[in-house]
């Protein structure tokens, strides 16, 4: 009996939860880039321009797909989009002016974009793990002949993903 006794013992302090066990939903993981668009005639003005009817697809995997919350079914000033922590770049098609007419034909300008970056990965705690920063993230986009996007330009010196509170680029359009 003693013996019983003892092995449930061992068995609850050994599976209980320490307080590093629980990963807060406060703590930062891996951070998304977070974008704003600004206007290409006043580049000195520090105030968003919105872009009509965004959309955001992702290109290729893990989830190629419209990038929830950027539908094309409202005007966006800024955006938040995930990087992929196993590749070294990103792409995403920005659509605006999305709209499909009567005869199911996409309308707007859809711009493709690279995002490219050197990926790190840095701890965070026994529960949380590891969340990766991005470092010299450069965002190039495809010229197709009727590019919207004129000029995509870094906001901090270093080019680095590291939270998503400040903005890390500023798209003119």
């Amino acid at each position: 009996m003693k013996k019983i006794i003892a092995l449930l013992i061992l068995c609850f302090t050994v599976g209980s939860c320490e307080k590093d066990d629980i990963c807060s939903e406060t703590t930062e993981t891996t951070p998304k880039i977070h974008i704003a668009f600004y206007d290409i005639t006043l580049p000195s003005e520090n105030t968003p321009k919105n872009v009509n009817r965004l959309r955001v697809t992702g290109v290729g995997d893990p989830d190629p797909g419209v990038v929830s919350s950027y539908d094309g079914s409202k005007a966006q000033k800024e955006v938040y989009l995930p990087l992929k922590t196993t590749e070294n770049s990103t792409q995403f098609i920005l659509h605006k002016g999305y709209k499909i007419d009567e005869n199911d034909t996409v309308l707007g300008n859809p711009d493709t974009i690279t995002i490219s970056y050197v990926r790190k990965e840095v701890y965070v705690s026994r529960a949380c793990g590891y969340k990766t920063i991005f470092e010299n993230v450069v965002i190039s986009v495809e010229d197709d002949g009727n590019k919207w996007i004129q000029l995509a330009q870094s906001v901090n010196d270093n080019q680095t993903v590291e939270h998503e509170d400040d903005i890390h680029y500023k798209i003119y359009h």
